[in-house]
């Protein structure tokens, strides 16, 4: 499934495989996922735990994909924050859709649906302005706003953060997804669409275990510190 296109030169981050016996204890594999050498910022609140979709609307595993992350999306736990970054692949036309689309708040489930049936299942590219305005008016998007979108400043900007993230990650296949600055999984390392949503919860149960020891810890340690000094 994944479509070597991005070089690893130049990675922020490289990756390196977790060790097993680590990867037992949350009941996934080894080979299920990578962790990351180092951490990736994010832009979660603190707090909280983010969780990245890599994806390009033209691959047509992101499409198979959808249904299975997006339903996920609606049941994730609270403190986790899910989005989508369209990558640099093959067609900047479609990125810059994707981040016009956000800008004027119509990413949503019916849109992404729209967009890759009219790419996978009626193969119309979708590399021109006036295409995507023409399958968009299907789900009532708006084409003067969009246009302005398309072609604005920000959206520009929105791509050049997208493609640093992407780059950051060490993204080199879609869909991939990215798991609280620490982990790499996909659907193609885990096996299946199903599966890649097993490895990401046991992934976030990873994580919340390990601020719960870091909490345990600390709260440990200033209860301590707070005994010695009323000895004092």
């Amino acid at each position: 499934q994944f479509l070597s296109t991005l070089s690893a030169a130049g990675l922020a981050l490289a990756l390196m495989p977790a060790g097993a016996a680590l990867a037992q204890q949350q009941s996934i594999s080894s080979k299920d996922f990578q962790a990351l050498s180092g951490h990736v910022p994010t832009e979660a609140a603190p707090g909280k735990i983010e969780v990245v979709e890599f994806f390009w609307y033209g691959c047509p595993h992101c499409y198979a994909f959808d249904p299975t992350i997006s339903a996920w999306s609606k049941r994730k736990p609270e403190d986790v924050v899910f989005r989508r970054v369209h990558v640099p692949f093959f067609s900047r036309p479609h990125q810059q859709m994707f981040y016009a689309l956000q800008a004027i708040n119509r990413e949503d489930e019916e849109t992404r649906n729209a967009i890759f049936q009219a790419i996978q299942k009626e193969r119309k590219p979708m590399q021109k302005l006036d295409e995507m305005k023409e399958v968009l008016a299907n789900v009532k998007v708006d084409p003067a706003a969009f246009e302005n979108a398309y072609n604005s400043f920000g959206v520009k900007t929105q791509m050049q953060r997208a493609n640093k993230t992407t780059t950051a990650w060490g993204v080199d296949g879609v869909p991939t997804l990215a798991v609280g600055g620490q982990y790499v999984t996909s659907p193609a390392m885990a096996g299946s669409n199903e599966a890649a949503i097993d490895v990401l919860n046991a992934l976030l149960a990873r994580i919340h275990k390990a601020e719960e020891r870091i909490a345990t810890t600390e709260g440990a340690a200033q209860a301590k510190a707070l005994d010695r000094y009323t000895r004092l």
